[in-house]
């Protein structure tokens, strides 16, 4: 790959500023070892070009070409995510003697992860660049190339359907006890 001199020391710069977020994301979504290699793979593709600067930010950028890529493994993801719920699920009624904290947190994670498995891709991959990216409404419309309104929309249908399947449940109520 012939890459100008200059854009290797920007690329350099972008590897260093992103790399542990992009591979974070990744692992959230998949697992650590397709990380270590979608991660890589990212900025294999970001080495060849197509950024523009008249794009933006670059972080955006770099989580919507991990997101494309992440999509090649739904299957996989949607595989992990079921197998996850049927794991907690069989954790929560084979030891009886875990604290009542622990089995309704098993529970929830088991049909947090159905549920996510439920939800059609697009909403899907809004909820989880919100979550587990932390990018905001505008970068998540500039990762998936799509108007910041259908980021909003998506986002609260998402929300609207995980609320339901976890029986309007707060989550961080459950877990942590408050």
């Amino acid at each position: 790959m012939n890459v100008p001199a200059q854009l290797g020391l920007d690329l350099d710069r972008i590897f260093d500023a992103h790399f542990a977020e992009i591979h974070r994301y990744i692992a959230q979504r998949l697992s650590r070892d397709d990380a270590d290699d979608l991660a890589g793979e990212v900025f294999l593709i970001a080495a060849g070009g197509g950024y523009e600067s008249s794009r933006g930010e670059v972080r955006p950028w770099l989580y919507g070409i991990a997101t494309k890529l992440i999509s090649r493994h739904r299957r996989s993801e949607i595989r992990r995510w079921r197998a996850l719920s049927r794991t907690s699920e069989r954790e929560a009624q084979s030891h009886e003697d875990t604290t009542l904290t622990r089995v309704t947190a098993g529970r929830l994670t088991g049909r947090l992860a159905a549920a996510l498995a439920g939800l059609n891709s697009g909403d899907r991959d809004v909820v989880l660049l919100v979550a587990l990216g932390e990018l905001t409404h505008q970068e998540v419309a500039a990762a998936l190339k799509i108007p910041y309104g259908t980021v909003a929309s998506r986002l609260n249908r998402a929300r609207k359907q995980l609320r339901k399947a976890l029986g309007d449940v707060n989550p961080l109520k459950e877990t942590h006890g408050g």
